[in-house]
């Protein structure tokens, strides 16, 4: 298995992208090729695959923003291909990112996974991630045009 980083966005990346979001979310609508372009283009953000045989058949994003009290680090996006599952494609993507993260001074690595996911969920915590008590907010924007 191979994890490379996306810098370049291809016919193949576009086709690999189409099939693999739709695994991670029923509501998101597959990216094309500018959408893509605009995501590996953001300076936070490294999209990296992995390969198996030469074919795409996972993808994770690191997102690394500079902020005052230090580097933070999270992880999006994660998702393995239905064919692959099993063969640690997930654990070589997040081993990855963790390694990137450590070289760009983060302190931590934040991540988010629907209790739904238990093969993901058992697979950060056999990593090390180790879950928080936290209150998560989200103000959907897609309502009201009016701010409060």
């Amino acid at each position: 298995m191979e994890i490379e980083t996306i810098r370049e966005v291809t016919d193949e990346v576009v086709a690999a992208f189409a099939r693999l979001l739709p695994q991670l979310s029923s509501s998101a609508d597959p990216p094309d090729r500018a959408s893509l372009g605009r995501v590996v283009a953001a300076e936070p953000n490294t999209v990296l695959v992995a390969r198996s045989a030469g074919r795409i058949v996972g993808t994770l994003t690191l997102v690394t923003v500079p902020m005052l009290t230090g580097v933070r680090c999270r992880i999006e996006d994660v998702v393995v291909d239905s064919s692959a599952r099993g063969q640690g494609v997930g654990a070589e993507l997040t081993t990855a990112a963790l390694r990137l993260a450590r070289e760009a001074g983060a302190g931590s690595v934040e991540l988010t996974s629907r209790a739904s996911r238990i093969a993901a969920n058992r697979l950060y915590q056999r990593l090390g991630f180790q879950r928080r008590e936290s209150n998560l907010y989200r103000y959907p924007l897609s309502g009201p045009a009016e701010l409060p």
